[in-house]
């Protein structure tokens, strides 16, 4: 049977380690030798460059740094879903701006346009906010939680795991869902995508799948390029990323190992 894809990818990165010196060490369940942080750009480029997509891939900067805040949760044990989802607001909302990546297999499995706050910005989402009724989208990173039937059908319930940034999502209802003002109908229409009160909904086809899959704690990040943002977070902290990635090869090198026996 074939090596499965994290097994390739964590052989390759290995064998990277190993060409500059370092040998890992997966028997302690960690991986030695990773003790400088620029080897993190190395490690992000390898990921994006073997990331599938028949479609479209998110612009590799933003990918970094959503991989980045994706091992930081990992290093802590907060997802149990790898699948990653970025939402890149620099972009248009005419455009498709939300992109699924199943982590375990470095594959784009859905790209999707996506809506943000009506007091975020027209066409295009310039202005952020995490307190209640303001109607704008937060920025950074969440965990996805349990779905529940509310006045869009099946939702997404969203934990905002920066404080300050978007921790009160709960308490704002913010949530993913569908809703008929995300297509491209409504674009030809009014000449920009429907916004919400804060949600990043979602078009209603496959919207059911789309939730389901994601459901569980799997992440979530959204991207501006706010400095004050960008400067204050701690989801960007690469030893601890490189951490939860050593963790999350670790993990998936044994369950492909299982699996082949």
């Amino acid at each position: 049977m074939p090596v499965k894809f994290t097994s390739l990818i964590f052989i390759s990165l290995c064998f990277s380690l190993i060409i500059d010196g370092h040998k890992p060490d997966v028997s302690s369940g960690h991986l030695t030798g990773i003790a400088s942080t620029e080897r993190l750009d190395d490690y992000c480029s390898v990921f994006f460059n073997l990331l599938r997509s028949d479609i479209s891939k998110p612009d590799y900067d933003v990918f970094k740094r959503a991989l980045t805040g994706f091992f930081n949760l990992k290093s802590a044990n907060n997802i149990e879903k790898n699948f990653l989802t970025i939402i890149d607001f620099t972009i248009s909302s005419r455009l498709e701006r939300m992109w699924i990546i199943d982590v375990n297999n470095l594959e784009v499995v859905h790209v999707s346009l996506v809506a943000h706050g009506c007091n975020s910005g027209e066409e295009f989402a310039c202005s952020f906010s995490n307190t209640p009724s303001s109607c704008q989208s937060s920025l950074g990173f969440y965990l996805t939680g349990g779905t529940y039937i509310g006045r869009h059908g099946l939702s997404l319930c969203l934990d905002g795991v920066e404080p300050g940034i978007n921790d009160k999502a709960r308490e704002r209802a913010i949530v993913m869902h569908g809703a008929d003002y995300v297509s491209r109908s409504f674009i030809q229409r009014y000449g920009r995508l429907g916004r919400s009160f804060g949600c990043p909904s979602i078009p209603l086809e496959n919207h059911e799948k789309i939730i389901r899959m994601l459901s569980g704690r799997s992440c979530l990040y959204i991207h501006f390029p706010d400095n004050k943002y960008l400067n204050s977070s701690c989801m960007f902290t690469m030893e601890t990323a490189l951490e939860g990635m050593s963790s999350f090869f670790t993990e998936s090198f044994v369950r492909d190992v299982a699996s082949e026996q």
